[in-house]
């Protein structure tokens, strides 16, 4: 195993510095409009970057490589269907967060249901930034400088790294932490494609000799994939059915079924009412450059397959036998990782350290550590923006620009706190770090995503059914989760999560329907506000015929739809 030359360290260390200083120096704390969303100035190319490098955060990198290296290619199912989501997303949702000035999206529910369903949604993502986004960036962070620095203290390392990504955050607000992600996401691509070159290059050859070598070594059953053939798990037999993103109904992973219906739902969630990422479009300067930075953000997702998934099938082919005893890393039950197939969520570092160069490694591993940093901070961002604006405001509307700022800011020094203690918690959750972060959204999302639909198509939908059907949808969460855990309801906890969270959507939308009929309708001017006409639609049509191809969004749209058709059928 490699490890760090004084030149590697010293990149990094540079780097790390340099992007705190950079992030103090681009904050804007004149108002809380400026804190909070950057003063609502962001051009389409930095809206679209940000999305990118806050979705493609450290914890997806090794998810990612993770899974590809258990032969889950169609993870990339998550990646390539964002695009199909941030134009829904673009076309419906979009101009009424923006033309109604909200800072949050539990602020918009609040304006088309009412406060009830405001505080639950703004509570659940609170918790939900704490659980899976911020923890999970900071657990990578602490597996790669574990191995980097096994002398050093986890929990010091945690500190460390927390630390380092609330020092821009805390005082430069969204501005600080979107023109820090520009950067990184650059870094970040510049990194995937130089560990994709030197891992081909290790292989011997290009993408025929990686499917050849997979096909050897599926036939001599030197893959190893685990309990699945005794749970009757669907297992791969050629390279071409590994890299295929449709997979019959018993793949572990991702069924056919559940790219129809519980992809999208946690595609949704993420991509439409995620304060974590809707918050970088509420920034844009205009509704225009906040279509175009979305549709952007989905073309950036394209590449993914070809830079961040197949490095893992490489690893695959590269490091199976491997023996990284050595490293001593131990899981929370005291085992120490003899292979990757013990720890598939060392598949990314083990990477890095076995093919990287000097002075390169250095580089790649500043750019893992700044997509920590970027989706950490982003979170911490996101996170105090509901707090202050959800909470504090609505305790004490006296509170001036100023005083909401240091709300915020105090507010995520709390959360820095919380995120740190939950960490190693993620272990006796799953070994899968992807398998943890969708997991974790399954079971929350259905309830939110139901609200956030019928609100918007739906007029009759009111603020009875949505908390009603937040409630109970959230009940029935924690008891899936709680039935996982103690194995209470055998059939319950075979269905695949991706099933869970579909039956929970409809469940949901059933209930929010039922109450919604049998209590008052909303007011008919907020009905009228934040539902979605025909009228808008051509409206809208005739704005769009006076702008050439290149600045229309549903011309952009199509083309970025056909293109995602063709690469996505290279994979069928």
């Amino acid at each position: 195993m490699s490890s760090l030359s004084s030149i590697d360290i010293g990149v990094i260390v540079i780097y790390l510095v340099g992007i705190i200083i950079y992030g103090i120096s681009k904050s804007k704390r004149g108002s809380s409009e400026d804190y909070f969303l950057g003063g609502r100035t962001m051009t389409w190319p930095i809206v679209g970057i940000a999305l990118f490098s806050a979705n493609i955060s450290s914890s997806t990198l090794v998810g990612l490589a993770s899974d590809a290296y258990q032969t889950n290619i169609n993870v990339y199912n998550y990646e390539w269907f964002a695009v199909v989501v941030l134009i829904f997303f673009s076309i419906f949702f979009l101009p009424f967060y923006l033309r109604s000035g909200v800072y949050t999206m539990p602020e918009f529910l609040e304006r088309r249901y009412d406060s009830r369903s405001r505080y639950y949604f703004s509570f659940i993502t609170v918790v939900g930034n704490i659980l899976v986004d911020t923890a999970a960036g900071l657990y990578v962070g602490k597996i790669v400088l574990t191995l980097l620095f096994p002398q050093l203290d986890p929990n010091a390392i945690l500190i460390i790294l927390a630390v380092a990504a609330a020092a821009y955050t805390i005082p430069g607000g969204l501005n600080s932490v979107i023109q820090t992600e520009v950067i990184q996401a650059v870094l970040l691509i510049i990194g995937s494609c130089l560990l994709t070159y030197f891992a081909f290059d290790e292989l011997g050859g290009g993408w025929s000799a990686m499917m050849d070598r997979l096909d050897i070594s599926l036939a001599a059953g030197d893959v190893d994939f685990g309990d699945r053939a005794k749970e009757g798990k669907y297992i791969p037999t050629t390279s071409d059915q590994v890299f295929s993103l449709v997979r019959p109904s018993n793949d572990e992973f991702m069924p056919w079924w559940g790219l129809l219906t519980g992809v999208p739902l946690l595609g949704f969630y993420f991509w439409a009412n995620n304060q974590f990422m809707v918050q970088r479009v509420l920034g844009a300067k205009d509704l225009n450059h906040g279509r175009w930075g979305a549709l952007f953000a989905g073309f950036l997702k394209l590449p993914v397959i070809f830079i961040m998934v197949v490095p893992g099938v490489l690893a695959l082919l590269l490091f199976n036998q491997l023996d990284i005893s050595s490293l001593n890393y131990q899981l929370t039950d005291g085992s120490v990782c003899a292979d990757l197939s013990d720890c598939p969520n060392l598949t990314y570092p083990v990477l890095l350290f076995q093919l990287l160069p000097t002075g390169v490694l250095g580089l790649v591993v500043a750019g893992l550590m700044a997509a920590m940093m970027s989706s950490v901070s982003a979170t911490f961002n996101s996170a105090s923006t509901l707090v202050t604006m959800d909470f504090a405001r609505k305790i004490n509307p006296s509170l001036t620009s100023k005083q909401l700022v240091r709300v915020g800011q105090i507010t995520t020094v709390i959360l820095v706190v919380l995120a740190i203690l939950w960490v190693p918690q993620i272990e006796k959750v799953s070994d899968s770090l992807w398998n943890y972060l969708q997991l974790v959204i399954a079971y929350t999302c259905p309830p939110a995503v139901s609200t956030f639909i019928l609100g918007l198509f739906w007029k009759r939908a009111n603020g009875n059914g949505s908390i009603v059907s937040l409630l109970i949808g959230f009940t029935l969460a924690i008891f899936m989760i709680l039935s996982q855990v103690f194995e209470w309801l055998p059939e319950v906890n075979e269905i695949h999560f991706l099933g869970k969270a579909s039956i929970l959507f409809v469940i949901c939308v059933v209930i929010h329907i039922v109450v919604s009929l049998a209590t008052p309708p909303s007011p008919a001017a907020q009905i009228a506000e934040y539902t979605y006409k025909k009228e808008m639609f051509t409206e809208e049509s005739e704005e769009l015929k006076s702008l050439p191809w290149y600045q229309n969004y549903r011309k952009l749209a199509i083309i970025l739809l056909i293109v995602t058709a063709i690469v996505v059928g290279s994979f069928w």
